[in-house]
């Protein structure tokens, strides 16, 4: 069943998704197309939805872009369809085109020597092997651990991160399973931003995500008419205007958008 918790409601923007001869349709990966794993490299799309993208990619009525904090590559990967989407990876500093093209924003020098303090205390406390060192951010997972070894970690972890973080003027984000230091700047909410004015005031636009960093996107779009979708077993504060949970409202979704760009051909 879907969930319509604040205008504007799904129904009202599949009303105008089948009325326009283009939309664009904005997605998170991890926690929203596909549910995590302890093995990030495992966690590929539920069944279906990424034969749903590929169609809805193919109907050449929808710009589909995926906005994820993973590299572009492994989204990409993991996805598996060909021809692949536009895909904003790094939280919104790397930007690979359809075509295969790769643009990554540079780091501040400060930014920089910050994330290499946290990479080196990770050393230190020995946990490289939960530590993920991407380009522009520096995460500790512990998804998978025992609750009190969790535990544990995320109380090294924390202090010492918001230390850093404050230090530096950068951004801490809890995700799902883990803690991440990075760069305040660019984040999705910069995605979408770039992404909507690169389109028609008018075109419908959804954006859809699970989790802390998707707010970025969900406050930007604010007031826009964009539609944004919080994806999620369960409810939780945000700044979406509508709910689905995963995985069976989100395919409902997807075969719904599948269905309005048919009748606008």
């Amino acid at each position: 069943m879907l969930r319509n918790d604040a205008k504007p409601p799904i129904p009202e923007f599949f009303k105008t998704l089948s009325s326009s001869v283009a939309g664009a349709l904005v997605l998170d990966y991890d926690g929203t197309l596909a549910p995590f794993r302890v093995d990030r490299f495992a966690a590929v799309p539920y069944p279906g939805v990424a034969d749903l993208i590929a169609r809805i990619a193919s109907s050449g009525r929808t710009r589909v872009v995926l906005v994820s904090g993973r590299p572009a590559g492994e989204v990409r990967d993991l996805l598996g369809i060909t021809p692949f989407p536009e895909i904003w990876g790094l939280h919104g500093r790397q930007r690979m085109h359809p075509d295969g093209r790769s643009e990554v924003l540079p780091m501040k020098d400060s930014d920089r020597e910050t994330l290499e303090q946290a990479a080196a205390w990770i050393e230190a406390q020995g946990l490289a092997s939960r530590a993920e060192l991407k380009p522009g951010s520096v995460a500790v997972h512990w998804r998978g651990l025992a609750p009190e070894a969790a535990a544990e970690v995320r109380e090294r972890v924390w202090p010492a991160f918001s230390l850093l973080a404050g230090r530096a003027g950068m951004a801490l984000l809890h995700f799902d399973g883990g803690l991440e230091l990075r760069c305040a700047e660019p984040h999705k909410g910069t995605a979408v931003r770039i992404l909507r004015s690169e389109l028609p005031p008018q075109a419908p636009f959804a954006y859809l995500g699970d989790d802390t960093t998707d707010e970025d996107a969900f406050r930007e779009l604010r007031g826009t008419g964009a539609l944004t979708v919080l994806v999620r077993a369960e409810w939780r504060d945000t700044a979406a205007e509508a709910w689905l949970r995963p995985p069976d409202e989100l395919l409902e979704f997807l075969n719904r958008w599948v269905k309005g760009t048919e009748v606008a051909r």
